[in-house]
């Protein structure tokens, strides 16, 4: 294997674990902004009640984009796979 098909093999995994990833970890990044905020107009400086409303909010997330994931990790795999004969 050369080593352009390396980075472009290694460029892809990275390009793909960031489009998966991002629905969930937006979602909770924007519902932790949102308890913050409301912690600081409230003076309430308790840790703890920001955990359950995002890990709500990114299980719901998940739930929703759930088949769009999978699809996009199949799709991701075959065409690995597909390109294994190219490359020994």
């Amino acid at each position: 294997m050369s080593p352009d098909t390396a980075i472009d093999l290694g460029r892809e995994a990275i390009v793909t674990m960031l489009k998966i990833s991002a629905p969930v970890l937006i979602a909770g990044m924007a519902v932790g902004l949102l308890i913050g905020l409301l912690q600081a107009l409230t003076q309430i400086q308790e840790q703890t009640i920001s955990f359950v409303p995002k890990i709500i909010a990114m299980v719901l997330v998940l739930s929703f984009t759930l088949p769009w994931l999978i699809e996009e990790m199949v799709r991701y795999s075959q065409e690995l796979i597909s390109h294994i004969p190219d490359n020994l």
